[in-house]
């Protein structure tokens, strides 16, 4: 799956990404047309849909998760959409591979710029303006079609009356995922389509409006595909269920009525998280589907019946394009983890064979190259892992792939083909900076790992709190990223008193405490609210040698960055306890306003 509606991926470069699905017999193209950042397919009986819903107010320099909500009037930009005659070309040349291109039109949620040119089609109580999301959208979110005005359903039949005349696939999507029902809630409307049709709840009350568009698309002699959300209630009868969440579980609610799936896991098998280290990676979010990971999946679980199996039919990997801003980042994503899902969808789990599935990758990826897509090198790069044990840190270096070898150097030199080779995880005992690179031969074949290693009071001490192994991460000298999930950060998802102490493990005079916090506040992470440091002798009396407040203009302050928070002590002490609190919920001009901001903390220097 492609997502052309956040990121519009201009033709040429989608039939591209069709001639190297063929190469890999990959057989099914789902196309993610229109969502609230973009409607991206000419609709002749609607043309509100790309004059207004394909334009958007831009934020220059900000990421995808940081971008406000647009104002009424403010200037909008052409962001591209595809016209009719583009998709009979690109459905055309798919035909020709053997490919078949499955559209989707995302309902009742998504759907802001289907609204902001057409607003009438919201709920009448909607009281803000509706525009298409430049980012995330905020409680602008909630935003979804009426389920009660009739000219919803006229609207979304005469779009699909088009989309289908332009697609021959036997498969219509209709999403269905994500759709808060604020306004549903309060909508009079939506209240008496509820009533009227006996439905318990606005959850019901979807499952109402996801039957009532897939009948009309199967009376036209479709099938329809939809998001695992259908499961939450009654699903449209004979619907094709994506198992997205998690694992993708909810599909088997769906299985076990004795409806198809197809397997679409966001833990393994959406592209849009890391592919790599993230401290070499463009910016996302939501953690690593590495190449390995996808490579390794297998959909058929052990406590499936027969039954299931047989109504298992295929495997998506799907690109959300949240963070591309050009049609070069959507080939990095996809390759080469692309040709990693022919292997889970094509061969046998027995006969699979990672070293192997390199080598003949590494001809694929010549073949890509030729054709101008620069995929990822992310399976050179090297990860790492320090970790305090018995008052040293252990550092181990890690590639995915076994053909390489790591050289590394610990003088600030920086590593060659003859450099150290690495063979087991190094023991350090003091401030030192490791480098180190993959290497085939003589061949450097990945980017140089810096990992600068300090040294203070509290490294490698023992650390007490609720969970003393999470809290390692405090201890072993090494500062995060700018990335939130590169783990190096320890991550509270609650405002509650957070509260951990590091054992010196004799008394020492300390001068000084910094405490490292990062603030992204597209993901609504930030700094503490209050912060208390305290010291014991004995781990038992303790007595208050510092504290911070900080206000709310200081904690929701907009970006990515790091901030160390200094405590000067001048004290004697043996055991230091840290407590902090978090602000609550994201205030109404967040991005995500009502949500729980997070505290994330990296690193305690004690000096």
């Amino acid at each position: 799956m492609v997502d052309v509606a956040r990121f519009f991926t201009p033709k040429e470069n989608l039939l591209r990404i069709i001639d190297c699905m063929a190469m890999l017999k990959l057989n099914k193209l789902h196309l993610h047309l229109v969502d609230g950042n973009g409607w991206r397919i000419e609709i002749n009986r609607y043309p509100l849909l790309t004059e207004i819903g394909s334009r958007l107010v831009e934020r220059p320099g900000q990421a995808f998760s940081e971008r406000h909500n647009a104002r009424q009037g403010e200037p909008t930009v052409e962001k591209g959409f595809y016209t009719q005659d583009d998709i009979r070309e690109i459905v055309a040349y798919a035909t020709k591979r053997h490919i078949e291109v499955i559209p989707e039109i995302e309902m009742p949620a998504h759907s802001n710029a289907a609204l902001a040119s057409y607003p009438l089609l919201a709920c009448p109580i909607v009281d803000k303006y509706i525009g298409v999301l430049p980012g995330m959208g905020g409680s602008s979110g909630d935003i979804i079609f009426c389920a009660r005005n009739d000219s919803v359903f006229t609207f979304l039949e005469g779009v699909l009356d088009e989309v289908m005349e332009l697609f021959p696939s036997k498969y219509i999507h209709l999403g269905g995922d994500e759709a808060r029902k604020t306004y549903w809630e309060e909508c009079p409307l939506c209240r008496a389509r509820m009533k009227a049709e006996g439905l318990g709840d606005t959850e019901a009350l979807q499952g109402y409006f996801m039957a009532r568009v897939s009948r009309y698309v199967q009376s036209k002699g479709r099938e329809v595909m939809g998001w695992d959300e259908l499961t939450n209630t009654d699903i449209p009868k004979d619907a094709i269920i994506f198992g997205w969440r998690g694992m993708g579980q909810a599909a088997m609610k769906a299985a076990k009525q004795g409806h198809r799936f197809v397997m679409a896991p966001a833990r393994v098998m959406y592209l849009i998280r890391y592919q790599g280290p993230q401290w070499f990676e463009p910016l996302t979010y939501f953690g690593n589907n590495t190449l390995q990971d996808v490579y390794t999946y297998e959909p058929f679980q052990k406590d499936w019946t027969p039954e299931v199996k047989n109504l298992l039919m295929g495997v998506q990997v799907c690109l959300w394009t949240e963070f591309c801003n050009t049609p070069e980042d959507v080939d990095y994503l996809i390759f080469p983890r692309l040709s990693a899902l022919a292997e889970v969808t094509w061969t046998q789990p027995v006969r699979k064979n990672w070293q192997s599935f390199l080598k003949a990758m590494d001809h694929f990826n010549d073949h890509i190259a030729a054709k101008g897509i620069v995929y990822a090198r992310s399976m050179y790069n090297i990860q790492h892992t320090v970790t305090p044990v018995n008052g040293s840190l252990q550092v181990k270096l890690e590639c995915i792939r076994p053909d390489v070898q790591i050289r590394y150097t610990t003088d600030d030199t920086e590593p060659t083909a003859q450099s150290t080779l690495y063979t087991k995880p190094l023991q350090l005992k003091s401030a030192q900076t490791v480098k180190a690179v993959t290497f085939a031969g003589d061949k450097q074949m990945g980017k140089v790992l810096v990992l600068p290693i300090g040294w203070n009071k509290a490294t490698a001490k023992p650390i007490l709190g609720a969970n003393p192994e999470g809290l390692k991460l405090l201890v072993n000298s090494v500062r995060g990223s700018l990335k939130n999930s590169d783990f190096e950060w320890c991550s509270w998802t609650k405002s509650d008193t957070i509260t951990f102490t590091v054992d010196l493990q004799k008394k020492e005079m300390l001068h000084s405490l910094t405490l490292g916090c990062i603030t992204v506040y597209g993901v609504a992470i930030h700094r503490p609210a209050y912060i208390q440091v305290a010291v014991s002798d004995d781990n038992r009396i303790f007595r208050q040698v510092g504290e911070m407040h900080y206000t709310s203009e200081e904690i929701f302050r907009e970006g990515a960055f790091v901030d160390n928070c200094l405590f000067p002590l001048n004290v004697e002490a043996r055991y230091v306890r840290v407590t902090a609190n978090g602000i609550g919920v994201c205030p109404a001009t967040h991005v995500r306003p009502g949500q729980e901001a997070r505290i994330n903390l990296d690193e305690l220097i004690i000096e």
